[in-house]
């Protein structure tokens, strides 16, 4: 796994930061309006050689990958430059690819001045208009007429419309001025298509700088005006909305990525991945943009502030493709139709979400226990709850060291790195045993390695990675809900021990637990952030008491009550009155990353499979348009969730300060299984009703089981805090 930007692509994006806040500030910008072009910045760009720079050596360019032409481009995005660039570097690298004197000589003449190169984003028909985004600027526009490649040069410059957001769109009229055939053109419907994809992927990458800074924007803004007596981002109706979509806009980013990777590496998916990145990041750039401006309230409908300029364009640079949401059923045609698509060439893609082949031995063993101790019939696959645990399973697991494999041999695991212990973690989700208990009991784990005595350790470490004993949390309370930190089980010293007296709620798992990490509040006169302690607690001492509640989700947690409950102070784990620090550290791990993706994954295989048998209007539900697209927005959000979740883990792993990676990973993945297992459950309606362990059951199911993933591990509100605060920079918005 490799998510940071590589070490080539750095000095790529310090350069153009840098280039575009100069020669592309909000005064030029406003300058070029109403057509959206600025002379002097497109001839900064050409001495640059940033239109050149996806050519090739031999026709006189860089070799630029397209990872850094994305890179490139984001930050074009950020200042909303006003140059055709996605245009002419799509155009002029087709140029180098064909080749040819007549290519040649379109090269030379952009280098030496004598303005952009356009690219009619659809086939052209001779007679019939088609908007083209740099046209009414471009010296010759390249076009694709159904059976070659061409440059036409307009009898006459094109009149620049003025639309929504410029990009010196016009109107061209093809076959009313002089044009010229290009070599190659066996292959001239592939390269053509292949930069419609690739102009689908500059847009993006664009759209999604102009989407950050946008929210950048904002949360500047909320931090400095003032109303009522405080800073209105201190107002959780402002903050939750831009956190959600900074989380949107961070996750688009790596829907990109992802999506550059499984191009390079061939991917089957990797023709939908495009359409569905290009429509939801146009769909992002519009949402945030929109709660950018109300963050500026009145003043943000000014034209005297720069964020209407933001405004107008993100909703139109994707536009003139047609409706991004028509590439939903594009994507969901490739993806579940098997509809070809012509890729460009990526170059090098340094970025990897997916640990190397060598890190999956411990993954195959992991697999290979499965497979000799698991039985459908017995075991309860696919079940997202306790009762889903099977001892025989989890000590099989604990033999073996692949509880745990990332802890110690020491302590009963592989000492596997991280890379591999996310391979073996995956299997889990691949096989479908939930393995709750492991979970939590992994985390006590981490925290007795972390906190716990010496004495801690040896009792509990091993019969813990061995599978003999687990652990629950004992975090909320009755009228504490989600404000872990207002705890009041009270922990009292007695002697060198402790007694202890109070309730827990959704101590989830009590019943097969051996240990509750429990915290407690040891100094009642000091504000409540400050007298907390952990403990890890015996849940076989007199005094502790666990009583069945029972959820619609078909699973049962607890509530536990504890009555003058004696242990020994070699339960506590870190200081007294230092809880607040341990349990940051347990929620870093619970919060760290969400696995909803595969909910997801197998949600869609069910309605896919549905709708390959089930009839609308007369033909297969999968031929469906609107089937197709819903489809393919759940596929998105799948793939989403599992990048948040992988930056979340390697932001931990390089020792990056943490800026709610985990916390935003939760807050994405969770209201994406709540929202698409509700579509989805409409999608195949009635025969979604039925519960069931298959099928359209696994809908059923996973409708039910969303409700409570917002609440559990910190409710999304809570965690939306976290974001903007520790992500926007924006005030406290909580006591």
């Amino acid at each position: 796994m490799q998510l940071s930007l590589p070490s080539e692509s750095i000095p790529v994006q310090d350069m153009f930061e840098r280039f575009f806040a100069s020669e592309a500030a909000s005064a030029r910008v406003r300058a070029a309006e109403p057509v959206g072009f600025d002379p002097a910045l497109w001839n900064d760009l050409v001495a640059l050689d940033a239109p050149f720079l996806r050519l090739d050596a031999e026709a006189g360019g860089a070799g630029m990958s397209l990872f850094d032409a994305c890179v490139m481009m984001e930050q074009a995005g950020r200042r909303l430059a006003p140059a055709p660039l996605a245009e002419a570097v799509v155009a002029l690298r087709i140029l180098g690819e064909i080749g040819g004197a007549t290519a040649r000589d379109w090269i030379a003449r952009v280098r030496d001045g004598e303005g952009p190169i356009a690219f009619a984003l659809g086939p052209v028909r001779d007679g019939a208009p088609q908007l083209v985004p740099g046209g009414a600027v471009a010296k010759g526009i390249l076009l694709f007429d159904g059976e070659q490649l061409a440059i036409e040069i307009p009898s006459a410059p094109l009149n620049a419309s003025e639309t929504l957001g410029g990009a010196a769109l016009a109107w061209f009229v093809p076959g009313t001025g002089k044009r010229i055939p290009l070599d190659g053109n066996a292959n001239a419907q592939r390269i053509w298509q292949a930069g419609v994809e690739e102009w689908k992927l500059l847009t993006s990458a664009a759209l999604v700088g102009l989407a950050r800074e946008a929210v950048t924007m904002a949360a500047a803004y909320a931090t400095e005006r003032f109303a009522f007596g405080q800073p209105i981002g201190a107002n959780q109706g402002l903050a939750h909305p831009l956190a959600v979509d900074i989380i949107d806009g961070d996750g688009t980013a790596y829907l990109l990525w992802w999506t550059l990777r499984a191009i390079a590496d061939g991917k089957p998916d990797a023709g939908a991945l495009i359409s569905m990145l290009f429509a939801r990041a146009s769909r992002t750039a519009t949402r945030s943009v929109a709660h950018a401006l109300h963050t500026f309230g009145g003043y943000g409908l000014t034209n005297e502030y720069d964020i209407q300029l933001y405004h107008r364009r993100a909703k139109a640079w994707a536009l003139a493709l047609g409706d991004p949401r028509a590439e939903l059923v594009t994507a969901g045609r490739r993806l579940l139709l098997g509809e070809a698509a012509s890729l460009p060439d990526t170059g090098p893609v340094e970025i990897d979400f997916r640990a190397p082949d060598e890190k999956h031995m411990l993954a195959d063993e992991t697999r290979a226990i499965f497979a000799g101790i698991i039985d459908p019939e017995k075991h309860q696959l696919g079940e997202e709850n306790f009762e889903a645990h099977d001892w025989e399973v989890h000590r099989a697991m604990g033999k073996a060291g692949l509880l745990f494999p990332d802890w110690p041999a020491k302590w009963g695991g592989r000492d596997a790195d991280a890379d591999a212990a996310r391979a073996c973690n995956a299997v889990w989700a691949e096989v479908g045993y939930a393995g709750l208990a492991r979970g939590v009991t992994g985390m006590a784990g981490i925290m007795a390695l972390r906190f716990g005595s010496p004495e801690l350790q040896d009792e509990v470490l091993l019969p813990f990675a061995r599978g003999e004993k687990t652990a629950c949390l004992g975090f909320t309370e009755p009228s504490g809900g989600s404000d872990v930190f207002a705890a009041k089980t009270r922990a009292v010293r007695d002697a060198d021990g402790w007694i202890i007296n109070g309730q827990k709620m959704f101590t989830s798992g009590a019943e097969l637990a051996s240990y509750v990490l429990l915290l407690t509040r040891t100094d009642p006169e000091v504000p409540k952030h400050k007298g907390l302690t952990m403990f890890l607690v015996p849940l076989d001492v007199p005094g502790v008491e666990i009583h069945p509640v029972h959820t619609f989700m078909d699973e049962r947690t607890n509530a536990s009550f504890y009555a003058d409950v004696r242990i020994p102070d070699r339960y506590r784990l870190g200081e007294v009155n230092g809880g607040v620090k341990v349990m940051a550290a347990a929620l870093t791990m619970e919060q760290g990353g969400s696995h909803y993706h595969h909910q997801l994954h197998a949600m869609i295989d069910a309605v896919t499979e549905w709708a390959r048998g089930a009839k609308r209007d007369g033909r297969p539900a999968i031929e469906d348009a609107g089937t197709l697209a819903r489809l393919a927005d759940v596929y998105t959000d799948a793939c989403i969730g599992e990048a948040l979740s992988a930056r979340a883990l390697w932001m931990r792993l390089i020792g990056q300060p943490d800026l709610a990676y985990g916390p935003a990973s939760k807050i994405f993945s969770t209201q994406a299984f709540i929202d698409d297992s509700a579509d989805l459950l409409d999608l195949a309606a009635p025969a979604s009703l039925i519960r069931g362990k298959t099928g359209l059951g696994v809908v059923e199911k996973g409708y039910r089981h969303s409700t409570a993933t917002s609440i559990y591990g910190g409710t999304s509100e809570v965690l939306r805090s976290m974001v903007a605060e520790r992500r926007l920079g924006l005030p406290r918005s909580r006591a």
